[in-house]
């Protein structure tokens, strides 16, 4: 059996979602998602030499789940031991993203070959996407000695089900494997650290965070991500300390500015919160936070119309983001668009609801 392609995971967060850091964050809000590459089934049929499931590969190809799978399971009423059938049906499953089914199907693909690396590589991530990390693990550690050093994404979701499962030690040995760094290094400190917060696994996070600075006071990114704890706790006094340290060691971090804009803002601090803020956008102008952060700061300093520009500037960048169109709407109706102010109103709550509706 040949193995599944992994893909990159860049986006995989939004599968794996992180608690917002900071009010200005909003996620892109689109119609529901395909699965994310990485975790998708291979789109060319296995090699298994039966003829009889062609039809059900085509059809599965075509993205036509449950025709495939009728095919498929009439040929299971004639023949449910036929060799190949449970690993197809299992992959039929997984490409619908009903995996509770694929788990049936692939535990007895597993069972009836040994070596169909496929159907263990995709039992161990339906066990993920049904939230079972536990049972998750053992087949993607598998994996890991199958690929070692080539399967990053799989390093990832198994990082991801050892954070799940409290096992931090090997969350971290996942992650620096994932990124090519030591274990016991302050990189892999600090990339466990970020995996955790995006986790919502908050005190473990601030612990690895310093565990990263005890090992490297000088290391870039770590004062940040112990800022955007405080922060997240809204402990604002504690974050500004941290965000004035990482802009000390790396004062070309554009995010650095944009946070700690963000910590003054929530202490009513507007003029420094500006002032920062054009820091943010003068180093990284292709980011939308710290234009939205720039028109909420504006128009609560009676600036209304700069804070429209700013505004329309980030839904010119983001244009389906609800929370530009929400502020923006708020400004309109301060300066009297009452016209103008209902559209972007509107807007935003349809952007919203479709936001929300995402599973």
């Amino acid at each position: 059996m040949p193995s599944i392609r992994w893909f990159p995971v860049a986006l995989l967060g939004s599968l794996i979602l992180s608690a917002p850091l900071v009010w200005a964050e909003i996620t892109e809000a689109q119609e529901k998602p395909a699965l994310p590459d990485a975790l998708r089934a291979p789109q060319e049929p296995s090699q298994v030499p039966e003829a009889d499931f062609d039809q059900a590969r085509r059809l599965l190809q075509q993205g036509k789940y449950d025709e495939a799978l009728s095919a498929l399971h009439e040929l299971e009423e004639k023949n449910p031991a036929k060799k190949g059938l449970a690993h197809e049906l299992g992959v039929a499953y997984y490409r619908k993203s009903d995996f509770v089914n694929a788990i049936v199907y692939l535990k007895k693909a597993r069972e009836q070959d040994p070596e169909d690396r496929e159907a263990e590589q995709l039992l161990g991530l339906s066990y993920y996407l049904t939230e079972r990390p536990a049972e998750a693990i053992p087949e993607l550690e598998k994996v890991q000695t199958w690929y070692p050093s080539a399967n990053v994404d799989a390093a990832y979701i198994l990082g991801i089900c050892y954070i799940q499962t409290k096992d931090y030690p090997n969350a971290r040995k996942a992650f620096a494997r994932m990124f090519d760094v030591p274990p016991e290094s302050a990189a892999s400190y600090l990339f466990t650290a970020r995996m955790l917060l995006r986790q919502d696994f908050a005190p473990v996070a601030e612990e690895y965070a310093h565990k990263a600075m005890v090992l490297d006071p000088k290391l870039p990114l770590a004062h940040q991500l112990l800022g955007e704890v405080y922060l997240y706790h809204s402990q604002i006094e504690e974050a500004i300390r941290e965000f004035r340290k990482e802009l000390e060691i790396n004062p070309g971090n554009a995010a650095g500015y944009y946070k700690l804009a963000d910590s003054y803002s929530r202490v009513q601090k507007y003029d420094e919160a500006e002032r920062l803020l054009q820091r943010s956008i003068w180093l990284d102008a292709t980011s939308t936070g710290p234009y939205i952060l720039l028109g909420k700061v504006l128009a609560k300093k009676g600036e209304t119309e700069l804070a429209v520009r700013a505004l329309q500037r980030a839904l010119a960048m983001d244009p389906n983001n609800p929370m530009p169109h929400h502020l923006l709407g708020q400004a309109y109706r301060e300066l009297g668009k009452n016209e103008d102010a209902d559209r972007e109103l509107k807007l935003a709550g349809q952007l919203e609801l479709r936001k929300n509706a995402r599973p």
